[in-house]
């Protein structure tokens, strides 16, 4: 006879199926019976998972996206229904905007009363269909453990996303006979695209006759785990990469080949460069208008060959004269054993030109000052210089996130977490919660502005509960400082409501029990660092910096990519 058992007890169960560890959650009314049957499962012998009790189910959903970026599973977070669910839609929309993959299980009212405005009742699939992958409501038991498979099997699939379920309270009560479900495909759905002999061929053929070619590195590489597969293409046919801002660990910072980081606040060289060369070769990117700048002027004299997993990017935004569609790993290798061994070492060392005008005008300016307040670049460098760049970079929105991201240092891939496409102010102390979590064997470091600090500050009481090892670098500089760059740049120096009046962090993180530092003067940066570093638990350091320091270079808005500006007047 087979055995029956609740919709929470089958979601248990599914979760269990599906590999899952660490859940990130927040308990209600329409969600009590899987936290009931998920009691059973967090304790004693018949412990399956940790939950990790957040403290607004918007961070739930980015500790999730932080978990899955640098464990490469898929995340997952639990919360009620109404404003529980309609909280985690910022991170969803994130996730989707970052191909992250992740699981919202959300209560929901009966299904009887969907329809009547009962309490904390939302339409929340269709809140989030256009920013989900999938999206669907468990209306039975019966429903529960295919449902659960798909929604794994989709989010992680192809190129990643996220997938919400919505679960009324009904379906967690009502009763079903247990029978495991695995999905290993669907039909109607085609996450791999067969790869096209033709285009690996017109590709290979493009890129053995270029004479200056450049290879644009996105986060795809790391998704399809085909840092490998990069690393041979370049070498074969020695060409020069520049990344992405989420690509940015998919290719150490150390490798020959490495050109630096393209886009608005990217390097110049890679840049400038992208208006010199012949064939670029897109690998699992979007052509994203932070990194294009004008459209209408970028890269005209290139012949662009763009390797993705996602039909929908293709001439999206940039025209493309050969599209090889599949998993990277295996377009990378299928056009690598294609191409015949060359030599660009002429076109390669034109790039030195431009990197030591960068250096010297922007780059020592900001991580070699001699006199003046902290500047960001110098603590940034600081920090990746201790942890030998073997560290995971967790970052905020913000001047925060553009100094770090130029700054640190990589080895290893899976080392960024960021929000790329969505810029969520607040994302990065829950994400850098996920990230601990997804990798408790490495150093994770955040940084944060005070403004995206204070978005997301009441999750120091999660970091707290769990006693996480978090090292946290606070950038203060008691503005919105992206923004205001902005004013100054753009709108004449008014500065409308962008300074901040900041509260006493080290009284906060005393309330909280967490390590606290302060920096203040260059002097004292390089002790504090380390004393962050070797500090046991979580640990808050406070570096007092310039408050009108600048992100530079930079593209600004509606200009080519090689008018990249170097310094500012203001």
């Amino acid at each position: 006879m087979s055995e029956r058992i609740t919709g929470a007890e089958a979601l248990m169960r599914s979760l269990q199926a599906a590999d899952v560890k660490t859940i990130f959650g927040y308990p209600g009314g329409a969600i009590m019976p899987v936290f009931d049957a998920l009691y059973d499962y967090t304790r004693g012998a018949t412990k399956a998972f940790d939950h990790i009790l957040v403290r607004h189910e918007q961070a739930a959903a980015h500790a999730a996206e932080g978990y899955a970026r640098v464990s490469g599973k898929v995340g997952v977070c639990l919360v009620t229904s109404g404003p529980g669910a309609t909280n985690t839609i910022t991170g969803v929309a994130d996730a989707m905007m970052d191909s992250t993959p992740i699981v919202v299980i959300a209560g929901q009212v009966s299904t009887a009363a969907l329809g009547t405005d009962a309490f904390q009742e939302v339409d929340l699939v269709g809140m989030s269909q256009p920013i989900t992958k999938w999206s669907y409501q468990i209306r039975s038991a019966a429903d529960v453990a295919w449902a659960v498979s798909k929604a794994f099997y989709i989010a992680r699939s192809g190129r990643p996303g996220p997938v919400v379920l919505d679960f009324p309270k009904n379906a967690q009560q009502g009763l079903t006979e247990w029978k495991p479900v695995d999905h290993v495909s669907l039909r109607s759905y085609h996450p791999y695209p067969t790869i096209s002999v033709e285009a690996v061929a017109q590709a290979a053929e493009l890129i053995n006759h270029a004479k200056r070619p450049l290879a644009l590195v996105g986060q795809g590489v790391e998704l399809a785990g085909a840092q490998a597969e990069l690393a041979a293409f370049l070498a074969r046919a020695d060409i020069p990469a520049a990344r992405t801002l989420l690509g940015l660990s998919a290719l150490s910072t150390f490798h020959p080949l490495n050109m630096g980081m393209v886009g608005m606040h990217g390097n110049y060289a890679p840049n400038m460069k992208t208006q010199e060369c012949d064939v670029l070769i897109a690998v699992g990117m979007r052509f994203s208008d932070r990194v294009t700048g004008n459209l209408a002027t970028y890269a005209r004299q290139a012949k662009v060959i763009h390797l993705d997993i996602d039909v929908t990017e293709i001439d999206k935004n940039v025209k493309t004269d050969v599209a090889v569609l599949g998993d990277c790993r295996q377009t990378l290798a299928a056009i690598t054993d294609r191409l015949e061994p060359a030599r660009h070492t002429e076109w390669i060392g034109s790039f030195a030109k431009y990197a030591d005008m960068e250096r010297q005008k922007v780059i020592e300016r900001a991580i070699h000052p001699t006199e003046g307040p902290l500047l960001m670049g110098e603590v940034i460098n600081e920090v990746a210089e201790q942890t030998q760049a073997n560290a995971i970079l967790v970052n905020d929105v913000g001047q925060n996130q553009m100094m770090s991201c130029r700054y640190f240092k990589y080895r290893h891939s899976r080392s960024v977490v960021t929000s790329g496409g969505l810029g969520t102010m607040g994302f990065g102390l829950p994400a850098a919660v996920g990230a601990v979590l997804g990798a408790p064997q490495r150093q994770v470091c955040l940084f944060m502005g005070d403004g995206g600090f204070q978005m997301s500050i009441q999750e120091l009481g999660t970091i707290m509960e769990q006693r996480l090892p978090l090292k946290m670098i606070l950038l203060n500089n008691n503005y919105l400082g992206n923004v205001r760059q902005w004013q100054d740049m753009f709108f004449h120096g008014r500065k409308s409501f962008t300074r901040m009046l900041n509260p006493h962090y080290q009284s906060i993180c005393q309330g909280y029990g967490i390590g606290y530092g302060v920096a203040i003067g260059r002097d004292e940066l390089k002790a504090r660092v380390a004393e962050m570093l070797s500090a046991e638990g979580p640990y808050l350091l406070e570096c007092a910096v310039k408050e009108e320091d600048n992100v530079l270079p930079m593209i600004t808005p509606g200009s080519s990519v090689d008018e990249m500006i170097l310094e500012v007047n203001l």
